[in-house]
């Protein structure tokens, strides 16, 4: 391992930067048991190259991919069938053992609504993101091997000795705006006093929030709820869904959770979710009424997001079930325990075709509450809400400029926590969670 002392690397020309750790490169990809399980395929009949330089100078590693193996090479991006390259301070961070965001993946450098200057990928565009799984371990191998892995922090929920899980699910006929009658799964768990209902993100399900749904305190405190929305997770399709055709409104997703919260006949629940679910918290506080909302809790949410969308999410050239889970691993903490960031990538990988890009239809664009939000009946809906500091899409600066708009609404940034922060670290996530709920309860007039 190599460590950084007062003389910076020359990340300007990355094979020297790594220079020492290139030699060993195709032994550590061979040992590497997610490198192989992401390699081995017979599909895989010919050899297939990418690079990664620095966009100061055309050396460049090369990596070249046969059935089950990894074979490193310097050279030119053009022996590539696509490279990626970045400029010299940015990999300079990127190879830091605990990288700030957005530095924790290639991901966050290249972005999504959020672009950082001097990032490219060269080549075939389609390639790069049907080997995004492979070039995105490989860089985590190489980032292990020269600043050493990054120090993961401990999971105080893991650590209970309660084997026992306490949900119970069920399911639920609604109907819900656009999408017609629907029959959805929902779990809960719980005997307290508050009302909770969980919202999971775009493109996955609630599994996302069965570490605090089995966090003691929490349990005692909350009576929860979480459902996974239409065609999603372990809910059906609404009768009416033609496949691959999924898109998500304001309208539709207010009214399912309406409709929930009708169903179940629950007391001003407090409704809470993150990034898709984030926006819509605050559609539901501006429209309390209409659902019977008694709070919110935004996670990384805020009053408008855009992009240029691309497709590779519902593309018949990219698999789904591989660059979903690969877009969003890297918007999580590089210090959440690895089990709860393999969960959020195998609850991408399992979704239905279309879900995804269909949900990112609200999240980007088709939710707007800038003129809205300062509408907020804070009284009747105290809103609380909480970013995590690794996500680069919806960032703790556009959460806090969204609170500011809404007289009374309270804003935190939290530690160690990204995009998923239920997921990632359920027990520290628990801490900042059960502060926004004694808020939203005061705050209620």
């Amino acid at each position: 391992m190599s460590t950084e002392s007062s003389h910076v690397p020359k990340w300007g020309n990355l094979p020297v930067a790594l220079s020492s750790i290139l030699p060993k490169l195709d032994e550590l990809l061979s040992q590497d048991v997610q490198f192989k399980a992401f390699t081995t395929s017979d599909a895989i009949t010919r050899p297939v190259t990418f690079g990664v330089k620095s966009s100061e100078a055309d050396n460049t590693i090369l990596i070249t991919v046969v059935n089950g193996k990894g074979i490193s090479s310097v050279g030119t991006p053009e022996a590539a069938l696509f490279t990626l390259s970045a400029l010299p301070e940015q990999w300079s961070e990127f190879f830091k053992q605990t990288p700030k965001a957005p530095y924790q993946s290639y991901w966050g450098m290249f972005g999504m609504n959020i672009k950082q200057e001097g990032i490219s990928v060269l080549g075939d565009q389609t390639a790069f993101a049907y080997w995004s799984h492979v070039w995105r371990r490989t860089l985590e191998i190489l980032h292990d091997a020269y600043a050493g892995p990054t120090p993961s922090d401990p999971d105080p929920s893991s650590t209970s000795g309660d084997d026992e899980d306490h949900l119970v699910g069920r399911y639920l006929y609604l109907t819900a705006p656009l999408w017609g009658r629907c029959k959805i799964f929902y779990e809960t768990s719980g005997s307290g006093p508050i009302p909770i209902v969980f919202l999971h993100t775009a493109g996955s399900d609630s599994r996302q929030y069965h570490g605090v749904m089995n966090h003691p305190r929490m349990r005692e405190k909350c009576t929860m709820y979480a459902f996974d929305l239409p065609g999603h997770g372990r809910s059906f399709p609404a009768e009416t869904h033609v496949p691959g055709s999924h898109t998500t409104t304001e309208d539709s997703y207010v009214g399912c959770i309406a409709a929930f919260v009708r169903a179940l006949q629950l007391t001003k629940p407090i409704i809470c979710g993150a990034s898709m679910a984030g926006q819509v918290c605050l559609a539901v506080a501006i429209r309390a009424a209409e659902v019977g909302a008694g709070g919110v809790i935004p996670l990384q949410g805020c009053d408008f997001l855009d992009m240029k969308r691309q497709w590779h999410d519902r593309s018949p050239y990219v698999n789904q079930a591989l660059f979903n889970p690969e877009w969003v691993y890297g918007m999580m903490a590089p210090t959440a325990p690895l089990r709860n960031r393999q969960l959020v990538w195998h609850t991408y990988s399992a979704q239905a075709y279309g879900m995804f890009h269909g949900d990112l239809d609200f999240y980007f664009g088709g939710w707007d509450g800038r003129e809205r939000v300062g509408s907020v009946a804070i009284g009747m809906c105290p809103v609380y809400m909480l970013a995590g500091e690794y996500d680069w899409s919806n960032t703790p600066e556009l959460s806090m400029k969204t609170a500011e708009k809404i007289p009374g609404a309270k804003c935190r940034t939290m530690k160690g926590l990204g995009h998923f922060p239920a997921t990632e670290n359920p027990g520290v996530f628990v801490e900042y969670l059960l502060e926004a709920i004694e808020f939203v309860v005061g705050a209620r007039k």
